[in-house]
């Protein structure tokens, strides 16, 4: 192998080392502990019609399924084993809302494949992690929100000047989460696109700086952050193509849970919570705050 091409693939496995968290590498950024919001844990509260909660009360902590590869949004330390960003923030803000301290929340790293089998399970109480609300997971899981609308995109090497959007992806190879809903759309919208998919956007990100892939898709929210810890190498390209409301999703029984959860966010949003967390996190990105999208308040089924 050449020896230019040898230096260039170790930088880029170098700097995925720093961009992605690879074991025995910490985040290079990340949001500041000591810049978090704290949020007021709401005293007395009850909520029996719930077993969720109640089993959540009577052990003394949330068990909440995230992601644990995208920056900005839920990320692990490797050296800490600590979870941070704004979906991260987001079910510590709920965990507060429900009476229980927000710093007692257990995560689980879920892959997207294997979220609802969790919650129909049991394995985790509530799911924070870039969860898109849709029809088909209706069936399966409730959900409270949606609390951010992101939209599907794409992430390219910055020096790639042909792939603009989705139309540009005939006999391109295109990386995604598997079970992911981007994956799904890039495979029914534009089948001449040449799909892979792993369990992680992490290992799509691997793939894209090491030149195995051409693009990784998914929600904007999620490769603004990648961008963001590679600015050399990576950039988002084209406009969202699709809307994705991420929700916090429940057990589809669960129907006092969820409401409680909509109320929830709801007042975070109108005391600034929902900001503060936002701006702690995925605002270090360079993105300023949305405004929240309108929460679903559908029925109990």
């Amino acid at each position: 192998m050449p020896r230019a091409l040898c230096t260039a693939l170790g930088a880029s496995l170098a700097l995925l080392a720093a961009a992605c968290g690879k074991e025995g590498s910490p985040p290079g950024k990340g949001p500041a502990a000591d810049r978090l919001p704290h949020y007021r844990v709401a005293q007395g509260f009850t909520l029996p019609a719930s077993r969720t909660w109640t089993r959540a009360k009577k052990r003394g902590y949330f068990v909440v399924g995230a992601k644990e590869d995208q920056p900005y949004l839920g990320e692990k330390d490797p050296a800490t084993g600590t979870y941070a960003g704004f979906d991260i923030e987001i079910a510590r803000m709920m965990s507060a809302s429900l009476g229980l301290p927000p710093h007692t929340v257990r995560f689980r790293t879920i892959a997207s494949a294997n979220r609802e089998t969790a919650l129909q399970n049991g394995q985790i109480d509530y799911y924070v992690g870039t969860y898109t609300i849709n029809a088909g997971r209706k069936k399966l899981v409730g959900f409270a929100g949606p609390y951010y609308m992101a939209g599907q995109s794409l992430l390219v090497h910055k020096a790639e000047r042909d792939i603009h959007g989705p139309e540009d992806l005939d006999g391109r190879r295109v990386c995604s989460a598997a079970g992911s809903t981007p994956y799904q759309r890039i495979r029914a919208d534009y089948p001449k696109a040449v799909l892979v998919s792993y369990d992680t956007y992490s290992v799509c990100v691997d793939n894209l700086l090491t030149y195995q892939v051409d693009a990784v898709t998914t929600d904007d929210a999620i490769l603004i952050g990648y961008a963001a810890k590679a600015p050399g190498e990576l950039k988002v390209v084209g406009r969202p193509f699709s809307k994705e409301p991420y929700g916090i999703g429940v057990p589809r029984s669960d129907n006092a849970l969820r409401f409680a959860l909509n109320d929830a966010l709801e007042a975070r949003e109108k005391n600034g919570d929902w900001k503060k967390a936002y701006e702690a996190t995925l605002g270090l990105s360079g993105v300023p705050a949305p405004t929240p999208p309108a929460i679903d308040r559908y029925p109990a089924s």
